[in-house]
């Protein structure tokens, strides 16, 4: 297990609690009703925007697609709508102010930054490419570096045969070699050549 996801029911269960706390110091100031009322149409507004934000994130990445530019920057953007609308949609105060401050388009804009950052780094370069589009490196001019010497001198290969191509295959020990199965059968380790 990863580090970092052993402490998730922790976190869970102090989220909840916390959203506890929220919500009875704000029933004690509005009156309970009230604050159930607003509970709810926080929850309301949190299933519209959910619909919303998935059409239009799946909007986003069906025009990237057919513009034939990657798609990394809707599908982030559109992971982070959702985030955003899934948290007003759960029922409680602090999950919705955190819901709605993840749609203010500042904020969604930090938040899809990381996460492009944080895919960046658990992908290979390739696949990031793929993803996000050539990726912006920032180039510091300094003093050019001498390159290193070798430790040791570097020994010249070794020719053989005056440096003539010699034909042949290379076949893995254990494998069968398909040009040869019919003459010998499957290649065992140390049999001989026809």
């Amino acid at each position: 297990m990863r580090r970092g996801l052993r402490f998730v029911p922790l976190a869970l269960l102090a989220a909840t609690l916390l959203e506890l706390v929220v919500f009875v110091v704000v029933g004690r100031a509005i009156g309970f009703g009230a604050a159930l009322l607003v509970v709810f149409a926080v929850s309301l507004l949190g299933l519209v925007l959910l619909r919303r934000e998935g059409m239009r994130a799946w909007r986003g990445f069906k025009a990237s697609a057919q513009a034939g530019q990657p798609p990394g920057r809707q599908v982030t953007d559109g992971l982070v709508g959702l985030l955003g609308a899934l948290l007003l949609a759960m029922p409680g105060l602090l999950s919705g102010l955190v819901g709605v401050s993840l749609l203010v388009p500042p904020v969604r804009r930090l938040a899809r930054n990381g996460v492009q950052r944080a895919a960046e780094r658990r992908v290979s370069s390739m696949v990031a490419g793929d993803l996000f589009g050539p990726r912006r490196v920032r180039v510091r001019r300094g003093a050019p570096q001498q390159p290193q010497q070798p430790q040791q001198p570097v020994a010249e290969p070794t020719v053989v045969d005056g440096g003539r191509a010699i034909e042949g295959e290379i076949v893995e020990p254990g494998r069968s070699c398909r040009a040869h199965d019919g003459a010998r059968g499957a290649d065992a380790p140390g049999a001989p050549w026809p």
